[in-house]
């Protein structure tokens, strides 16, 4: 099989994933929470995002598989099969529900521009476009959908600089002045930088890749660490800048619309037709992205007969036609329910949640990835902090989302079970077959 990804198509496809819809919501609720504080708790997101990179790369350098998560897992506590298929069918889930998220911001920025008495008709249809163009692009071509991806990802780097650059010009620096820290700023800041764990979320992505990029074990580590710097400082600047010279009032009412609005006010209409633009290409790149990658990941979970084995087949030697397909289908579905904001608090508690069990394999294997202890109870304890901040906080400020947020956890691994000691009790037929390996 060719491999056809290189380091720099490895990179956009990470910093895809990352840069999607999230840094057009995370922007309101930062400001609401913190105020000018905004930037630091997104600063802090990114530092918990590295540490929640560095086992990852520690066990792709390990195992060398493409299952990411789901493989490490696995192949770290051998005897805990049915817990690596519950957390495999969490982090799918996890992913689909992020499709969802990027699918709606680009349908709901597009519609803006075509006003009509019934907008979420229009957003169903665009949704549904988006998603299915590039599921089917990457279907067609794994070396175009890289092509594509970086151009993507790269335009849409450069237009979010000069937007940032153009919010600094237009404003004042004495608006961002930083709060005087008190214990319960703390406490926010790091709730801040839990809720905003779900913009970072995507640098997985470059793993399950692992299969179709040149030099691994080289391009996959770099790729990741430059993934999560530049989208860190991406995060930054437009959160400084938009604090420089956007009414605050304005950044909390609007939520995810904050930049448009703010910027159609403040810059006018060129302003306004930069955030779309930035908000169009970081939404489909995210897609693209998102698709390539948990499809892969999809596949590695139905061949150990964890998932359908339909969505095992690949198509050219590499390409999980099938997987794709059912990714965006049931990423539209979550459109089309509406509830979208609970799944993406639903998403990042997943990600917090399998990243911390990934920082716990890392420990338990240190000696053969050469990880300091010290290093390791940092990014548990770290990980830990910021799981508890999200379910402390739903627990007292909104109970009913905490009670949707374990349901679904808990369908889920109802779901898996049942499906995976079916798929046990099949292959130990006669004509079952041999175990997955």
């Amino acid at each position: 099989m060719e491999r056809e990804l290189g380091l720099v198509e490895l990179t956009a496809i990470a910093l895809g994933g990352m840069i999607g819809g999230g840094i057009f919501a995370i922007l309101g609720v930062a400001v609401e929470r913190v105020g000018n504080a905004a930037s630091l708790a997104i600063l802090i997101g990114g530092v918990l995002a590295f540490l929640a990179a560095v086992p990852y790369v520690r066990l792709t350098r390990l195992y060398k598989d493409e299952g990411a998560t789901y493989s490490f897992f696995k192949r770290t506590f051998a005897d805990s099969r049915m817990a690596a298929s519950v957390i495999g069918w969490l982090v799918v889930f996890g992913y689909v529900a992020t499709l969802g998220l990027y699918a709606f911001t680009f349908a709901s920025y597009l519609a803006s521009l075509f006003p009509t008495s019934h907008p979420e008709s229009i957003r169903l249809i665009l949704s549904g476009t988006q998603l299915a163009t590039f599921a089917l692009l990457n279907i067609i071509s794994v070396r175009l959908m890289g092509r594509v991806e970086d151009l993507m990802v790269y335009v849409k780097v450069t237009a979010l600089i000069v937007l940032a650059a153009v919010l600094f010009w237009a404003g004042d620096s004495s608006n961002a002045t930083l709060p005087a820290f008190e214990p319960a700023l703390g406490g926010e800041l790091m709730l801040v930088a839990a809720i905003t764990f779900v913009a970072f979320e995507g640098f997985q992505l470059a793993i399950h890749a692992y299969e179709e990029v040149k030099d691994p074990q080289v391009s996959v580590p770099r790729a990741i660490y430059a993934a999560i710097v530049v989208a860190t400082l991406l995060y930054v600047l437009l959160a400084e800048g938009a604090l420089w010279s956007l009414d605050k009032a304005q950044i909390i009412a609007d939520k995810e619309y904050a930049l448009a609005a703010g910027a159609a006010e403040v810059l006018g209409r060129g302003g306004h037709a930069l955030v779309i633009a930035s908000a169009l290409l970081a939404t489909s790149s995210a897609v693209s992205g998102t698709l390539f990658g948990a499809s892969r990941l999809a596949a590695v979970i139905a061949l150990d007969g964890y998932l359908p084995a339909y969505m095992g087949r690949r198509r050219q030697g590499h390409v999980p036609a099938a997987a794709i397909v059912t990714l965006a289908a049931g990423a539209w579905l979550l459109v089309l329910s509406g509830r979208l904001e609970l799944i993406v608090e639903f998403g990042s508690l997943v990600f917090i949640a399998v990243s911390l069990l990934m920082a716990v394999a890392n420990w338990r294997v240190r000696e053969q990835t050469q990880s300091s202890q010290l290093f390791c109870w940092t990014t548990m304890l770290s990980l830990a902090a910021a799981g508890m901040a999200i379910v402390g906080w739903q627990a007292m400020a909104r109970p009913d989302d905490l009670v949707w947020t374990l349901s679904v956890a808990g369908m889920l691994t109802i779901a898996s079970v049942a499906y995976g000691t079916w798929s046990d009790r099949d292959r130990r037929r006669p004509d079952g077959g041999a175990p997955p390996g």
